[in-house]
């Protein structure tokens, strides 16, 4: 049941992303308990998650395309450049 810090930050990353089994998961817990550097790997694994999410969320709400303006004025400089 013992885990190397290795396989507990790989654990880490999959629970991160749901694909870690319950076994996983509690020995995982243990490791953490008993080991405060994978402790804080997990922590700053989940803020780092919760960033990314965050930031493409706002990026999924947002128009990044050009608006019909910008369009025209660089099918105008195309076509002037042809």
């Amino acid at each position: 049941m013992k885990l190397t810090c290795d396989q507990a930050t790989t654990i880490c990353d999959k629970s991160q992303y749901g694909e870690a089994t319950l076994w996983e998961k509690i020995k995982l817990n243990v490791h953490i308990i008993l080991c405060k550097k994978c402790g804080m790997y997990s922590k700053q694994n989940s803020v780092m998650t919760k960033c990314y999410e965050k930031h493409k969320k706002n990026l999924d709400n947002k128009n990044t395309g050009l608006c019909s303006k910008e369009k025209k004025e660089m099918e105008k400089e195309v076509m002037q450049k042809l």
